[in-house]
């Protein structure tokens, strides 16, 4: 099937019209943007995940627009006023703006002052003074005078008339392409205080007094400014110079000196505060909160990325530990899987100071239970509790590893975990996802909401369905980058594998519990609701450790096994002989092997998992501590270099935990140049990094960083 919009969608992101044909009819069949990007790259032109998402995201923009164009084409034929010309205008207009600017006059509307001026009888006098060949006005418009329709003299009459002539102006669509040109050009934005709210706003004051030409404010700027209006602190407007945009409407309304164009010159004033820049700044105001709202979103999504490809502690039992002053430390001891096998309260911290019973409580448990790692929630107490574990004498290796609490609270009161643990409070619940999240970040933080998480920039204020679509293309390009153990994974992260979802994983979850572990991908097929589709898109994706055909624990394809038993059949050995030894690898030629429908990239792809079967993409886990001799705020000097770890990345700074409770921020003028003019050097989240104390401010616990010269 041929889309008409793959010429222009191929045209603007300089692509062929052939990649963009394959790439929309295999999303209207179906296919999740990871499965097209793995396993259909013959069919695309092995395209990446932002191209396709970019082309399903333009697809449902022109499709939109499409119908959109055809109900207004519809609405104007129906009222009888549909020209030749004004159709094809319509059919020829790119932009939305420009289909609405020609509905304009046909759209159906309220009574408005122009319409009773018509109704008055007064359009042919706005006809009259809008040719501006007559200059004794006060005769014309006498004849205009109608007490029983409401025109008791000639100032009523000429007002009406000008009522007329400025909704003929704000309605005129060459008038608007233009003034909203002259918008986003010339418009600047401007910010004041609302009087009486001084004390209230103080957060907002560097914008107390503000202006900016709107085409160069910075999206977290425009956040900030538009936050503290929605606060009622400020008052915020967007206007080009008064003067210019008048002179743009003289220039094509004005065509005399006399009388009569004084009044129209009257009446395009009027039509431009009254409705012109009203509309426009609506419009335009619109407009740079989108743009704003796709760059805050394209940064939480890429910090998003970071972190849920964040590298896992594999094989490890963990030891985990929410802090806490008053109410204690919770403990939980889990398996290298994440499983719970023990949780107490300990109380080393003030009121309790039970120091000594709590470090005897640790030690015992780190023994019985075979503990490998600490996991030390970042949140209040945290330094105060990893300065405790680092002081205990353990008789074996025992790693401390501080870990992003952020959102574990939200998941500890969520249906979620009530189900995983329906016998616990939130607080084993809460510890419990700590230590998970050391042992595989991805596998629990699929469990929370994104926006709970904590890496974004605005996140609240920014348009909530579109940063969804965005958080949820996020995760499921994660979770099938990574694959996904189908006989150990939550229901969570089995719904985010293509072409399954929360029931289909749901099902999977109960056909495990009754009939044991899979042995093979194929038996996917028995799992209720599982049909040949879903089967086609999950079945790459999902991992089967030990299974008996060890393609099954790779991320070859189902459908490219027949291609792996030709390449070993041809050198006389078993898949499972192939996949051992390499050397055998090194003596296939792939060009042997290619088919119509299996070519050079699927075979490329083939013979890297042959080398490596299953490979995960994350990095190797990197231990990682503070500077023992900060704890506080209070600690601080300025010029001190410490350790840190990036927790937050925005377009204004990169925010770095120094292990004070209190995010550090690195403005962007203090990153070093190698993050400013190479590439290839890209801060990320999680990176540990070395940085100055600039400035400590501590009644409003702030922190300013550099990463010069350290």
């Amino acid at each position: 099937m041929t889309s008409p919009f793959s010429p222009l969608i191929a045209k603007e992101l300089n692509l062929t019209e052939q990649q963009v044909e394959n790439t929309i009819n295999l999303l209207q069949e179906g296919a999740s943007i990871p499965f097209i990007a793995r396993y259909r790259k013959e069919l695309t032109g092995s395209l990446t995940e932002v191209s396709i998402i970019a082309i399903r995201d333009r697809l449902k923009q022109l499709t939109e627009l499409e119908k959109r164009r055809e109900s207004v084409i519809h609405s104007i034929s129906e009222q009888g006023k549909l020209t030749e010309e004004l159709e094809r205008a319509l059919r020829e207009a790119i932009t939305l703006s420009e289909i609405e600017d020609l509905y304009l006059p046909y759209r159906p509307k309220r009574k408005t002052r122009a319409s009773e001026a018509i109704e008055k009888g007064l359009e042919p006098l706005a006809k009259i003074l809008l040719s501006q060949k007559e200059n004794d006005i006060i005769r014309l418009a006498k004849r205009f005078i109608d007490v029983d329709k409401g025109v008791a003299n000639e100032d009523e009459a000429l007002q009406g008339a000008r009522d007329i002539i400025a909704e003929w102006v704000n309605q005129d669509a060459v008038v608007r392409q233009r003034l909203r040109k002259l918008f986003r050009s010339e418009a600047v934005i401007s910010s004041r205080l609302v009087k009486g709210k001084e004390e209230e706003a103080q957060k907002y004051r560097s914008w107390f007094q503000w202006e900016e030409e709107v085409r160069r404010i910075p999206s977290h700027r425009l956040m900030a400014i538009l936050r503290g209006e929605a606060e009622g602190y400020l008052k915020v407007k967007i206007q080009p110079s008064l003067a210019k945009a008048l002179e743009l409407l003289e220039r094509i309304y004005l065509k005399a000196e006399n009388m009569s164009a004084a009044q129209v010159r009257l009446a395009l004033y009027d039509a431009y505060k009254r409705l012109l820049q009203p509309s426009l700044e609506t419009e335009i105001r619109a407009e740079i909160k989108l743009k704003a709202d796709i760059e805050a979103i394209k940064v939480f999504s890429e910090n998003l990325r970071q972190l849920l490809l964040a590298p896992p502690l594999r094989g490890k039992n963990v030891l985990a530990i929410d802090p806490g002053f008053r109410t204690g430390c919770k403990v939980v001891c889990l398996d290298q899987h994440g499983n719970l096998l023990h949780n107490e309260t300990i109380y080393p911290h003030p009121p309790e100071n039970k120091v000594k019973e709590s470090m005897h409580k640790i030690k015992n448990l780190v023994n019985a239970y075979k503990i490998d790692a600490i996991a030390i929630g970042n949140g209040t107490a945290g330094r105060e509790t990893e300065n405790f574990i680092r002081h205990i004498p353990f008789e074996k290796d025992v790693i401390a590893v501080v870990v992003n609490e952020a959102g574990a609270s939200i998941y500890s009161v969520s249906d979620i975990a009530r189900e995983d643990f329906p016998d616990y409070d939130v607080t084993v619940r809460g510890a419990v996802s700590i230590g998970r999240r050391l042992i595989d970040p991805l596998a629990e933080l699929v469990k929370i909401d994104p926006k709970s998480i904590g890496v974004g920039q605005y996140q609240h204020d920014v348009d909530q369905k579109m940063l969804q679509a965005s958080l949820q293309d996020v995760v499921e390009s994660c979770v099938n980058r990574v694959g996904v153990d189908l006989n150990r994974a939550s229901k969570e992260l089995l719904g985010y594998v293509s072409g399954i979802g929360p029931v289909i994983a749901k099902n999977i979850v109960k056909y495990r519990s009754e009939n044991g572990p899979f042995s093979s991908r194929q038996q996917l097929l028995e799992v209720p609701r599982l049909g040949a589709k879903a089967y086609e898109q999950a079945a790459g994706f999902l991992r089967i450790p030990d299974a008996p055909n060890p393609l099954d624990t790779s991320a070859v394809h189902p459908e490219s096994y027949p291609v792996v038993e030709a390449m070993a059949a041809k050198l006389g050995v078993s898949v499972k002989e192939l996949i051992q030894d390499k050397e055998l690898q090194t003596r296939i030629n792939i060009e042997d092997f290619v088919t119509q429908q299996c070519g050079i990239p699927t075979l490329t792809d083939i013979m890297q998992e042959l080398a490596k079967p299953g490979r995960d993409p994350r990095v190797n886990f990197d231990f990682f501590e503070f500077d023992k001799n900060v704890l506080q705020i209070e600690d601080l000097r300025v010029g001190m270099v410490l350790p840190g770890i990036v927790t937050n990345i925005t377009r204004f700074g990169v925010f770095v935990d120094i292990g004070v409770h209190h995010d550090g921020l690195v403005h962007i003028s203090q990153l070093s140049k190698k993050y400013i003019n190479d590439p290839s050097q890209v801060v990320h989240l999680n990176q540990k990094v070395k940085v100055k104390v600039l400035e400590v401010d501590i009644d409003r616990n702030r922190i300013s960083l550099s990463m010069k010269d350290v």
